[in-house]
């Protein structure tokens, strides 16, 4: 085995082992169950540096492991060393790193410290897993576990019964995309009786995987990705997934469970670019989550739901450009959304632990008491918003060039829109969070150094992470993560000046409905109520699948309740009580009947024996007394006879 692949081995290891020791020794490891995490992601971190430059060296490895065997299924532990396994790796450490650091200030007091640092690494290993797996069957029991470390940590505060129920429906919602992507697998090993990606795409290349059968299976594939990374109609789990720890929020929004589905979507990009059908699909979900999501955040007024419908937005972006084979792309803006929406969400926690409240309404004027949170919330919201230079600039424009030059024009259209969206509802939030004059009754400050700290660190990253793709400078993120058959398109200046001309729009309209004031605020719930009350209302869409789906089955459930306990049950009990009559009949029958006839010549016998033991006394004169008597006895009878 090649020192790459031990190290990589070393990556996924780490982070379990730390799960191990804490979630069984807890407050009794250093930090009360907080360093050994920590310690772990940031030596994870350090190895993941290591196999990029080893990487970028040129060594690239897949290495199959037996794992089991049972009849005709053969299963290996299958990794793979690559530039996209690599740079996903780079991105999930530092932003759980982060992470980590960040929770000991946000967590502290918390009941259930050491128990959260625990789940935390549960779902690192989980993730990091994933990003190296070489098989779908190994994918697969990652993305599992994926979802149920997301379960725990979604539901951490479960005496509160929003976060319990958030917990449920991220549980079910993503289980239902997955049943898709499990029968996917099952299609896969049924045509070629192997789980491992290289055997697939080269199945897909020699056409042993084609037609109707490769759709079928590009299609169940993404379903996976639906449900794990929150795209349309599946997307409901994700903004209630808010009642988790906002840390929590932050690391399933930029670099573990809603990255995954992109992920996926990317490493079977051999199976997608050859399904055209496919591939479309991804491209028209992903171009309309983007759209529909956007419309969204832009009337919501908690501040972690505005980041999580634009979180959604950006998934959808990323979706977007895989669907139209821009493959670096979607990548490319998976890792840098990852450090400035990271740095957005714990720069929301900061927000929330100063004044306790998500509401934005009741915030304002944070940017004098809260000046680090503040500078380096503003950096993710521009670099979100596409401002240039910031490294969403960069990516969010080659999506948008990819999306002109080779998707249809209606998905450029929607993706034009989403992005002059994103820039109003980040100017929106901004404004009313850290400018104007504090509506709230609390006494803001500063966030401890081990909350501020990441902070400044994600807002470095969210400047210069896009610049490996200036034009002419290195040698360009698509260039080193490639795809086969995918091509990379040049920088065009009309592209890049459309769209940032969107964004300062936005932004310019941000800024004249909530800091100049010269646009009132409900203009569009005054002039257009029935648009805003749908947006508001998030399309109903929630409320559509409560008519639609979960009163039926609830309804169905209690019928079905109602049919076993009275039929089924019903006839399992009337069978027990007749047999119990039977038996009660059989048992009085035997006692009285049986035994009572039994018992009854035993008596007469007995008391038969009695009598005539009476008799036989040995007494002369008591058998004189007899013959006596029976002589009387006869000399009457014979009288009268």
């Amino acid at each position: 085995m090649h020192f790459e692949i031990a190290l990589a081995i070393a990556i996924i290891a780490l982070p379990l082992l730390s799960f191990a020791l804490v979630i069984f020794l807890g407050g009794r490891t250093p930090g009360k169950g907080a360093y050994v995490p920590i310690g772990a992601m940031g030596v994870d971190l350090v190895l993941a540096f290591v196999l990029l430059a080893r990487v970028i060296g040129g060594f690239h490895e897949t290495v199959h492991i037996p794992w089991f065997d049972i009849g005709w299924l053969h299963v290996t532990f299958s990794i793979a060393l690559d530039p996209l396994a690599s740079v996903m790796l780079v991105v999930v450490t530092i932003v759980s790193f982060l992470v980590h650091v960040y929770s000991m200030g946000y967590m502290s007091g918390d009941p259930r410290y050491s128990r959260y640092f625990a789940f935390l690494s549960l779902f690192s290993f989980s993730m990091l897993g994933l990003v190296l797996s070489a098989s779908f069957f190994v994918i697969f029991v990652f993305w599992e576990l994926v979802g149920l470390s997301s379960y725990l940590l979604i539901g951490f505060w479960f005496e509160k019964k929003s976060a319990a129920d958030a917990g449920k429906k991220a549980f079910i919602t993503t289980r239902t995309g997955d049943l898709g992507f499990m029968v996917g697998v099952f299609m896969i090993y049924g045509a070629i009786g192997s789980f491992t990606f290289s055997d697939a795409f080269e199945a897909v290349h020699t056409g042993v995987i084609s037609g109707p059968l490769l759709t079928a299976i590009a299609i169940c594939v993404f379903c996976g990705a639906v449900g794990k990374s929150a795209q349309f109609p599946l997307h409901v789990w994700l903004p209630d997934a808010m009642e988790g720890p906002t840390p929590v929020s932050a690391l399933i929004h930029a670099a573990t469970m809603v990255a995954a589905g992109v992920y996926l979507v990317a490493r079977c990009a051999v199976i997608f670019a050859a399904s055209e059908t496919g591939a479309m699909t991804v491209a028209v979900i992903g171009g309309w989550t983007a759209f529909f999501a956007a419309t969204i955040a832009c009337t919501q007024y908690d501040i972690k739901r505005v980041l999580a419908y634009s979180t959604l937005s950006q998934l959808g972006f990323m979706m977007l450009a895989l669907g139209v084979g821009g493959y670096g792309a979607g990548i490319f803006h998976l890792a840098t959304h990852a450090g400035f929406k990271a740095l957005l969400f714990l720069g929301a926690g900061s927000v929330i632990h100063a004044v306790h409240t998500q509401d934005i309404r009741e915030m304002g004027g944070l940017r004098k008491s809260m000046p680090v949170t503040t500078a380096t919330f503003l950096i993710g919201s521009l670099a979100l918003a596409g401002i240039p230079p910031l490294s969403g600039f960069w990516s969010k424009d080659e999506i948008l060039l990819h999306v002109k030059h080779d998707g249809p024009t209606i998905l450029y259209v929607l993706a034009s829109a989403a992005a002059f969206m994103t820039a109003f509802y980040m100017a929106r939030l901004c404004f009313m969070v850290f400018f104007g004059k504090p509506r709230g009754e609390s006494h803001p400050h500063e966030s401890p150094v081990s909350m501020t700290a990441p902070l400044v660190a994600l807002a470095v990253l969210s400047v210069v992470s896009g610049w490996v793709n200036l034009p002419g400078v290195f040698m360009g993120f698509s260039k080193f993560v490639h795809f086969e058959g995918a091509h990379h398109l040049h920088f065009s200046w009309t592209v890049a000046g459309v769209s940032t001309g969107l964004a300062l729009l936005g932004l310019l309209l941000g800024a004249a409905m909530y800091y100049w004031k010269s646009i009132p605020v409900n203009v569009l719930s005054s002039r257009f109520p029935p648009i805003y009350k749908l947006l508001y209302n998030k399309w109903y869409v929630d409320e559509i699948y409560g008519a639609l789906v979960i009163r039926p089955l609830i309804a169905l459930t209690r019928g079905l309740f109602r049919f076993d306990l009275g039929v089924i049950d019903g006839g399992v009990n009337g069978t027990a009580w007749f047999t119990v009559l039977l038996s009660k009949i059989k048992g009085w029958i035997d006692v009285y009947i049986v035994d009572g006839a039994v018992n009854g010549v035993g008596w007469l016998t007995n008391t038969g024996g009695s009598g005539l033991r009476r008799v036989q006394s040995g007494h002369v004169q008591e058998y004189a007394l007899a013959i006596l008597i029976g002589a009387i006895t006869m000399a009457v009878l014979a009288l009268f006879v």
